[in-house]
């Protein structure tokens, strides 16, 4: 089973830009499938469930582009869908397999809904209830009232009632309404019991009115659509951040000091999860909101305090709730949560298993579940007070908000490993590099050979108190490991094998190679050189990336090179290129030699940065660049101390809460 380590952590501060939401995506992308024209959408979320949602408009006939970054352009069919018999696998994407099935229903055609096992386990039946008694012909290929689906041609009966039951899906009501308008003759939905997941009803009228289709209602008990209504393009609509991803960002800022801001939400979010922050609040969190940010901060005295909330309006957040329940003093119970149980797994069932893993007292009802903070005293894991249990591993359950909530728990000041970490795919491809952020920034310094990026790494990391890579040794040390084993420097295969079982250690400054002291060595002219050439080969390149990205680490990491920025750390907070001329380069690398009692010439010297800054930058592979988001720094003309000042002013900037322990 592939895991992911998450290091323990008391500190998370910094901002986050939102990936789209995934229920504004692929309710977007299924309204411009079914509308007049042609529609932008602008930020779509890319995952695996807007995925399963674009490849199966594509097999229905919907024509769709995309432009630059997750921008779409969707010709829309203009009512029903084009193509009359399809077969389509939608995985676990509930957010496509109910609307497609009730859109589908009334398209008259043939079609067969699959998806994964956790799908055919998730039940639909108050759906196809619904859609049958508007004359559709749905049948069960498996256990009955569950998918995988059949839906076959079928005269539906026009304008009328239809009742769906509030209490089990908000998707169940979401897909009857966005399907009806196929019909063209109107029709009136009541709903039955108790409608949960209010927010994401009223999010399906809006997207609906701007699709040209407005739904009138009567309390939340009643919704009528006008006959004659169809969808017609709005011309381009945007996609808001995940105010759901928001959640775990915003506890981060208020269980572990913070501030933590997210930009893609805010106050004028038309997204109901965005109501999280009035939890936060409520547990004693400092919020504040703007127009497309929120931010959250820790009490400013004490730590937080229990709630106790009915969680209708925000059933996802609500999960972070219950993770944020481990830092609260007191028993959070949240209750109205019975959607949880027909989720990517059940969720209530799931939460207090691994919540009484780290420690917590934890009661479970149908629709509740109740959570108090670690209270043992184990050895070793304290922090703030609390006392969690230690090197915990968190089981998922295929269930990209479970490993996405307790990704929390490492703030505890805990090692937690979170089990089948790539169950995020769903929603938030790269959650735990946004996370990491938080915990651990990283500072990617660039630039070519002998211009002072190591020492002024060095020395920063030093200031800011922050872990330090100098990634360019570990490829010294492959070249040395090379030469001094015999192996040529132009047999990329042998160097790759050597990259990876590279026995190399870095230990207060100094730089082993199978426990020998190399500081000295692997700075040798020759080591310098051959360095560069061994860089050039793509497969020592991925033996050596993960280990590189394996030092970043709470509180933060300085990371030099000539491909930090580019490849090895993306989503470093800042980027620096830091360069000098050739001639204040090569001067630099003589007196560094002399001062080692080392020979030296400057015209060698100059001939040999010429010729690497010339191979570094016409490789193939991560040549030597400056990223285009990278900030300049030439210190021709400066000394080490100001340009150390320099980039500490940039992290400064960057990362206030940081640049203040320095």
């Amino acid at each position: 089973m592939e895991y992911l380590d998450l290091a323990p952590a008391t500190h998370a501060a910094g901002t986050v830009r939102l990936p789209g939401s995934k229920s504004l995506s692929n309710r977007y992308l299924l309204l411009a499938a079914l509308a007049e024209g042609e529609t932008d959408i602008r930020d779509l979320l890319l995952s695996d469930d807007v995925e399963r949602m674009l490849e199966a408009l594509k097999a229905l006939g919907i024509d769709w582009r995309r432009g630059e970054r997750n921008d779409f352009r969707v010709r829309g069919a203009g009512g029903a869908f084009p193509v009359k018999q399809a077969e389509l696998f939608l995985g676990n994407a509930g957010t496509a397999f109910r609307p497609l099935t009730a859109a589908l229903a009334l398209s008259g055609g043939h079609y067969r809904l699959t998806g994964v096992p956790r799908m055919h386990e998730r039940p639909i039946g108050d759906l196809v209830d619904a859609l049958r008694r508007l004359g559709a012909d749905i049948r069960y290929l498996g256990n009955e009232g569950f998918p995988p689906l059949e839906i076959r041609p079928a005269a539906i009966r026009a304008g009328g009632r239809v009742a769906v039951r509030g209490e089990a899906s908000s998707q169940f009501l979401t897909a009857l309404l966005m399907a009806l308008p196929l019909t063209g003759a109107g029709a009136t939905v009541e709903v039955a019991g108790e409608l949960i997941s209010k927010p994401y009803i009223d999010i399906t009228l809006k997207l609906m009115a701007r699709f040209g289709v407005n739904v009138e209602r009567n309390g939340w008990r009643e919704f009528r659509i006008p006959a004659g209504a169809c969808y017609r393009s709005p011309g381009t609509v945007f996609v808001e951040g995940d105010a759901s991803a928001a959640s775990y960002f915003l506890a981060a800022g208020a269980i572990a000091g913070g501030p933590v801001r997210v930009e893609g939400v805010g106050r004028d979010s038309i997204q109901g999860d965005v109501r999280f922050a009035e939890a936060l609040q409520a547990m004693g969190a400092q919020v504040a909101l703007g127009p497309n940010w929120i931010e959250a901060a820790a009490p400013s005295g004490g730590r937080l305090k229990a709630i106790d909330l009915d969680c209708n309006h925000i059933p996802d957040a609500a999960m972070t709730l219950a993770v944020a329940a481990l830092f609260a003093e007191g028993t959070t119970r949240l209750t109205n949560i019975a959607s949880w149980r027909v989720k990517e797994t059940d969720r209530i069932a799931a939460m207090a298993t691994e919540l009484r893993k780290l420690g917590a007292t934890v009661e479970e009802g149908d629709d509740h579940i109740a959570v108090s903070m670690p209270r043992s005293e184990p050895s070793g894991a304290v922090s703030r007070g609390l006392t969690f249990t230690p090197g915990v591993a968190i089981d998922t359950y295929d269930d990209h908000r479970m490993a996405m909530c307790f990704s929390l728990a490492c703030l505890g000041g805990v090692p937690v490993r979170i089990n089948d970490p790539k169950c995020v795919n769903k929603t938030f491809p790269d959650y735990f590099d946004r996370f990491a952020d938080l915990l651990a920034p990283v500072i990617a310094i660039d630039g070519p050979s002998a211009s002072g990026k190591g020492t002024v790494a060095a020395l920063v990391a030093e200031q800011l108190g922050f872990h330090y890579l100098d990634s360019g040794a570990l490829y010294r040390l492959v070249a040395l490991a090379a030469l001094r084993t015999g192996v040529a420097l132009d047999d990329g295969e042998a160097l790759a094998r050597i990259a990876g079982t590279l026995p190399a250690t870095f230990e207060r400054g100094r730089i082993l190679l199978d426990g020998a002291d190399a500081t000295d060595a692997i700075r040798s002219e020759e080591c310098s050189a051959g360095s560069s050439r061994v860089a050039a080969f793509p497969a020592v390149r991925a033996a050596l990336l993960g280990r590189q990205r394996a030092y970043r680490q709470a509180p933060g990491l300085v990371a030099e090179g000539r491909d930090m920025g580019s490849v090895v750390f993306p989503d470093a907070c800042l980027k620096v290129f830091l360069t000098a001329t050739v001639e204040a380069r090569a001067g630099r690398r003589y007196k560094q030699l002399i001062d080692k009692g080392m020979s030296a010439s400057i015209g060698t010297l100059l001939q040999d940065l010429r010729e690497r800054d010339a191979r570094d930058s016409a490789r193939a592979v991560a040549p030597l660049q400056k990223c285009a988001d990278a900030e300049l720094l030439d210190t021709t003309a400066m000394t080490v101390d100001e340009a150390v000042a320099w980039v500490i002013e940039q992290v400064r900037q960057r990362l206030p809460q940081a640049a203040a322990r320095s």
